[in-house]
């Protein structure tokens, strides 16, 4: 267990914040994973003060996925302030927010926002100063290590966010430039949970427990964020959290229980969202159980392609086997 702010956290496990993906049915799915600890999607703070019906879908919270934070993305503290005030006047039962400063994509960081804050070290400090002073949460935050490789401040970052107030800070071992391509390098962070007043947070390429063991035990850091590698391999987050509980190496998850995880999830897409919604979003996941499968790759174009309803993809799976070459 570990904390920050007032907030207890479980385990070392960490659901990452994933447009179009971490909502709440896909949040509700993975809680009987061993997270410890939930992010929303990414919300951005004028999508809530112009009342957009999507942007406010995203608040919407199960009893079982706590801690949970909401992070909103801007680029100016009187907007995001206002933005948390809806988010209290919604009701939401959210343990904290968190501020996106690590957002590479253009869409968002041409507006200023996302790791386009990087660059700005003293107006980043004097815009999150303002919103730890108005929050009625804590506020946390999640970087990247800057910009580009001629421009890595992520130190410098931190010790702005800590002296503005911020509780935790979670890192994605990249520069804005890499987007989500090359290595995440953890040698470049070695020890610097140790070196930070609050708890750091690590994300980048964990797809396997020794990903998770390597990221933890080279950084210091708290808890591993789970993101694409946790994506069709829910079982990735409760086989971290039992190794650190006791040492124990959990096996992969069988072909009979990724089919019963996939359906699972698509059931509850459908329940959440309906199913024609559901089923279209649900082609760019479903795939992802079967990675890895002997002769899949039929299976997960099919998924990618063609289903349309629950019992298509129920048929599907039904006939599908491994088959070992």
């Amino acid at each position: 267990m570990w904390k920050f702010a007032n907030i207890e956290v479980k385990n070392k496990v960490v659901l990452a914040p994933m447009a179009g993906v971490t909502f709440y049915s896909y949040r509700k799915f993975m809680s009987q994973f061993n997270v410890g600890l939930f992010y929303s999607e990414m919300v951005s703070d004028c999508g809530l003060i112009y009342e957009n019906k999507m942007t406010l879908s995203y608040l919407k919270t199960d009893v079982n996925e706590h801690p949970f934070g909401v992070q909103l993305f801007g680029n100016n503290a009187d907007t995001i302030i206002k933005a948390i005030e809806i988010v209290k006047q919604s009701g939401c039962q959210c343990d904290f927010i968190d501020i996106n400063l690590g957002c590479p994509v253009d869409k968002v960081t041409k507006a200023g926002s996302g790791s386009a804050l990087l660059k700005d070290v003293k107006y980043l400090k004097d815009m999150m100063e303002k919103i730890c002073h108005a929050s009625p949460w804590p506020i946390t935050a999640k970087i990247r290590l800057g910009i580009d490789e001629k421009h890595i401040n992520f130190f410098e970052v931190i010790n702005a966010l800590q002296d503005a107030g911020v509780s935790m800070i979670a890192l994605h071992v990249r520069t804005k430039k890499q987007l989500y391509s090359g290595k995440a390098d953890y040698s470049i962070i070695k020890d610097l949970g140790q070196k930070m007043k609050v708890p750091l947070i690590v994300s980048g390429d964990i797809y396997t427990l020794d990903d998770a063991i390597h990221a933890i035990e080279t950084s210091k850091a708290s808890a591993v964020m789970i993101a694409r590698g946790g994506i069709g391999n829910p079982t990735l987050c409760r086989q971290i959290d039992r190794f650190y509980q006791d040492g124990t190496r959990l096996k992969d998850a069988t072909l009979d229980e990724q089919k019963q995880y996939c359906l699972q999830l698509a059931k509850m897409m459908c329940d959440d969202k309906g199913e024609e919604v559901a089923m279209r979003i649900f082609r760019s996941i479903g795939p992802r159980f079967f990675a890895g499968f002997n002769n899949s790759k039929q299976l997960r174009v099919a998924i990618a392609s063609k289903i349309t309803t629950y019992q298509e993809l129920v048929e599907l799976l039904k006939n599908y086997q491994e088959l070992t070459i």
